[in-house]
């Protein structure tokens, strides 16, 4: 069949919109019909050449769907089944999977590359074969995906807060509740409040953090993190280490969580420096692959039993928390709503990148279509 898709054809270059060829589902795989698509920061160090995909790649790893048809062996889903589709593949069978860290599934190691499992690519194109971003391609109107990279979701959850669990809201999420393992009372700072970071403040909330100081030069995004769960804001990192002094009769935070759009080693060192004694900083930013953004004095990380650690999708099992988070949603215990800032056209996705780097979005969304399915509503949810 054919597919619409943006596609990255040359780092440096905006999205192209181009017609690609798609092939039906083989064994194990699934066919399905996006719904909507994230605009993250992930995709933007592809596009900007910060790291180093192969190419060409159709973009886009967060997203909703609707399972249009599975191929042999298919037993998580079936067709029909609405979906998140998750930027980590979960085998069940690894080491990592087997242990409960599905984030390092080993399926994971084509990322970059797009093809799924078998060495199989599934869009062509003017340009060859092309891969999907994290092996799944969410900026297209269809998808073939392997059955590890979609959770089965209720069909009664809007298919736009859905596509939101893909990625940002367990990426921050879990970055304050499982690799900060923020604890009630304590002292959380979060560095950056964007479609990560905003989650991160929401897991702090989530686990009882007495204050909250959420950092970002954009005042839009400091009040919608005070909405969201934030006791106090600042516009810089020196602010805000002041403020947990402050807070905390000059001991400093207890835990620090970068989730800048861009990791640079400036922010590490200050969220090294305002933990306190014991404290943890988790780093789950991106940035350049091969730049060294953490440079911190050993000694002082012995001496003072600090911990900085790194974590990717917030530590989150995505069978077990992309459900979990869509069921604390239903229960009125996370906001998703408030996150969408703007939806966009497929053929806006450029404009979407441009609204991202400007800081306006929280998180903006691609919806691929105009006119939903007949039996869905303009949410996505059965009409």
């Amino acid at each position: 069949m054919k597919t619409l898709a943006a596609v990255i054809v040359e780092p440096g270059k905006r999205f192209q919109i181009e017609e690609l060829d798609l092939d039906e589902p083989g064994p194990g795989e699934v066919l399905i019909r996006y719904a909507y698509s994230g605009l993250c920061h992930s995709d933007l160090h592809i596009l900007q050449g910060d790291s180093q995909a192969r190419l060409p790649l159709v973009g886009g790893h967060e997203g909703s769907a609707v399972v249009q048809k599975t191929g042999p062996g298919v037993t998580r889903v079936k067709e029909g089944d609405h979906v998140v589709c998750s930027f980590i593949p979960n085998c069940g069978t690894c080491r990592w999977c087997a242990t409960g860290q599905q984030a390092l599934c080993d399926l994971g190691a084509n990322a970059l590359v797009g093809n799924l499992p078998g060495d199989r690519f599934v869009y062509t194109g003017e340009h060859g074969q092309y891969g999907g971003m994290n092996s799944l391609g969410t900026f297209s109107e269809h998808g073939v995906v392997h059955q590890n990279s979609v959770v089965p979701i209720p069909k009664d959850i809007p298919l736009d807060k859905a596509a939101l669990v893909s990625c940002g809201v367990p990426s921050g999420w879990g970055s304050a509740v499982y690799a900060a393992d923020v604890r009630a009372g304590e002292t959380v700072i979060v560095y950056g409040v964007g479609g990560i970071g905003s989650n991160a403040v929401q897991g702090a909330r989530h686990a009882g953090a007495s204050n909250i100081i959420a950092v970002d030069p954009e005042p839009f995004k400091r009040e919608m993190a005070q909405q969201l769960g934030a006791t106090h804001v600042a516009a810089d990192a020196a602010a805000a280490a002041d403020l947990a002094r402050d807070l905390t009769l000059g001991i400093g935070a207890d835990k620090a969580i970068v989730t800048v759009g861009h990791l640079e080693e400036s922010v590490t060192t200050a969220a090294f420096e305002a933990i306190r004694k014991g404290g943890t900083a988790v780093v789950t930013s991106m940035g350049v692959l091969e730049e060294t953004s953490v440079a911190v004095p050993g000694t002082i990380l012995a001496l003072f039993k600090k911990t900085l650690r790194g974590t990717l999708f917030g530590d989150c099992n995505p069978t077990y928390d992309i459900p979990r988070l869509l069921s604390l949603y239903m229960q009125g215990q996370l906001v998703l709503d408030s996150l969408i800032t703007r939806t966009y056209a497929l053929e806006e996705i450029n404009e979407g990148y441009v609204d991202l780097k400007a800081g306006k979005n929280i998180r903006g969304l691609i919806k691929h279509w105009a006119t939903p399915p007949a039996h869905l509503n303009r949410e996505g949810c059965p009409a």
